[in-house]
């Protein structure tokens, strides 16, 4: 694990860009950003796309670490290149940003409202590739739809037991139980959540480190004390369907919790805008989010 980067991460002003979009969801992002469907055929020619649109966002001169201190990446991305770099080694020689690495599978279907993980298949092969890349952590989501006691413990305990093999491969995971923003009891799921995750970080040994990524919360500054336990290298909020400017006013009043967004980050960006024009767009875009972040 490179110590200069978990440095950056535990104590850098700014926060995370997700640009982990996989293959279930590429085309809606190709689409958010004005390409349909009839523009590609075969998945080939959607991830160089796809590429080409990160590409685009991580060369902006606003894609800064003074704003940003990590990307999440998306496997296909992390095996291409930026100017003749593999996407990670771009991120942090050229721009001092962190690599992280979306590991999942996607969600199993629902059971005792929540969604776990897919099965992983050789993920020892992945996170060998993902260090072998020079990627700093993982990441990997589930849904927690409901306050149930049984199917929360359920979800925390896949999400820790994945965190301490991606440990032993020399990666920090990014644990990540979203709460889904339109569940009926969000603040009740939250509560449980929170005492859950709190008894897998007591059971943790001593030298391990994970990051958290959890809904914006109902209740303000309620992830405060998760921020203060040893083991927990940062707490980073996804914006989970927020529109950006909601987003970024719930996650400032949350003080500490800083944005890992995705589509809030993206949101206005298009094909077909001139260079000036989408660099003005995604230097506000990133600019709201950072203010928000370092509340």
């Amino acid at each position: 694990m490179n110590r200069k980067q978990l440095e950056r991460i535990r104590t850098g002003q700014g926060f995370i860009a997700a640009l982990d979009q996989s293959g279930g969801s590429t085309p809606k992002a190709l689409q958010q950003y004005g390409i349909e469907a009839n523009r590609y055929s075969g998945e080939e020619e959607m991830f160089t796309l796809v590429h080409e649109m990160r590409t685009r966002i991580i060369q902006s001169p606003s894609f800064d670490a003074e704003y940003i201190l990590g990307a999440i990446l998306f496997e296909n991305t992390m095996d291409r290149k930026i100017d003749g770099l593999f996407t990670a080694d771009y991120l942090w020689e050229k721009k001092g940003i962190v690599p992280f690495l979306k590991i999942d599978k996607g969600l199993a279907d629902s059971e005792d409202g929540v969604q776990i993980l897919k099965p992983i298949p050789d993920l020892d092969g992945l996170l060998r590739r993902a260090v072998e890349r020079n990627i700093f952590g993982t990441k990997m989501r589930s849904v927690i739809h409901e306050p149930n006691p049984q199917g929360i413990r359920k979800v925390v305990e896949q999400q820790f037991e994945l965190g301490k093999q991606i440990w032993s491969a020399g990666l920090v995971p990014i644990i990540e139980p979203e709460v889904d923003i339109n569940s009926l009891d969000k603040g009740e799921s939250e509560k449980i959540l929170k005492d859950e995750i709190f008894k897998q970080l007591s059971a943790l040994a001593p030298d391990v480190t994970v990051m958290l990524k959890l809904s914006i919360p109902t209740e303000d500054d309620f992830y405060h004390d998760l921020m203060d336990e040893s083991h927990v290298a940062r707490v980073v909020a996804l914006s989970g369907g927020y529109e950006r400017e909601e987003a970024n006013e719930r996650l400032a009043r949350s003080h500490g919790l800083i944005a890992s967004f995705s589509r809030a980050l993206a949101e206005g960006l298009s094909d077909q805008q001139t260079d000036e024009q989408f660099n003005e767009i995604l230097t506000r875009s990133i600019r709201s989010i950072y203010e928000a972040s370092i509340s």
